[in-house]
């Protein structure tokens, strides 16, 4: 019977010893945290690696994860300046900085992150008028971040972005402004339409008075170039009859051979298809030229 009561002694022991190192040795991982408390009062905060816990006296308050977190909140309904209500949701981009003040600072810390966020939301869009909140999302993000990472510092917590998911407008709002949208495709298409035509327009136009201009030069060159051909054939002909005018007075003609060229010049005009010939006073002296002509040259055959 002893040896039975010691049996069970010695495996309660055993169990007891189990469960208190158990309890004890805590081995706390990367980007962990474990707020303890002795007491009832902060302790120390434990970081990764083991730590010894002592049973009864020391407590865990708080299990803490030191990796940036992000929470999708509820769309919240928000009104803006000119009177539209609205929902929009926001993401938040968080980190625990301080595990202790994130413990102790204040009661909920997530709950109370979602209901800041809503209401500064509501600040912020309750400045702005419909067009501007649809068109102002970086500035909403900025100042949103700004006034969480300061409300929340005494928490422990580092805001590190805010962003706007999704602005939903009332459907009636919505049909106005998908009916305001065709409308403006349809007149920015009107006025590509009309500015396309208009440059065809115009590049014919050019076109057309490009080779009209070009149609001109050609002709201006053509006439330019063959009235220089006919000055330049004129001019040689002049030259070539100046030349056999010196040449003649070079040699010093006497009168027969003048009196001869003139009778051969009668002779082509004779030769032309006119019904009349004038002749002049001074031709009526050829016949008595001729004919001493015709004696001087018999004598110098004698």
């Amino acid at each position: 019977m002893e040896i039975i009561v010691q049996l069970f002694t010695t495996f309660f022991v055993f169990i007891l010893i189990a469960v208190l190192l158990m309890y004890s040795v805590r081995i706390i991982p990367q980007s962990n945290a474990y707020v303890v408390e002795r007491l009832g009062a902060y302790h120390q905060t434990y970081q990764r690696g083991l730590h010894i816990i002592l049973p009864i006296i020391d407590r865990v308050a708080g299990r803490i994860s030191l990796k940036e977190q992000v929470k999708d909140f509820a769309p919240q309904p928000v009104i803006t300046k000119d009177n539209v209500t609205m929902m929009i949701d926001t993401v938040v981009y968080f980190q625990i900085l301080d595990p202790k003040l994130y413990v102790y600072g204040v009661v909920n810390p997530i709950n109370a992150i979602e209901n800041l966020s809503a209401t500064t939301l509501r600040n912020i869009i309750g400045e702005l008028e419909l067009d501007e909140t649809l068109t102002s999302r970086e500035i909403i993000n900025s100042k949103m971040r700004s006034i969480l990472d300061e409300a929340t510092d005494p928490w422990g917590i580092k805001v590190n972005r805010v962003e706007v998911k999704n602005i939903l407008p009332p459907k009636d709002i919505q049909e106005a402004m998908e009916k305001q949208m065709r409308a403006e495709r349809e007149r920015r298409s009107v006025i590509l339409t009309a500015e396309g035509e208009k440059r065809s327009a115009i590049l014919k136009a050019e076109g057309e008075k490009e080779a009209v201009i070009l149609r001109a030069i050609g002709k201006k060159e053509s006439l330019i170039t063959e009235a220089e051909g006919q000055a330049q054939a004129i001019e040689r002909v002049y030259r070539a009859q100046a030349m056999g005018v010196k040449l003649i007075n070079d040699s010093n003609p006497q009168q027969a051979f003048l009196t001869l060229k003139s009778l051969e010049s009668l002779e082509k005009v004779a030769n032309g298809q006119a019904t009349k010939i004038i002749i002049p006073s001074e031709i009526q002296n050829l016949a008595g030229l001729l004919a001493s002509v015709k004696g001087i040259v018999e004598d110098e055959k004698k």
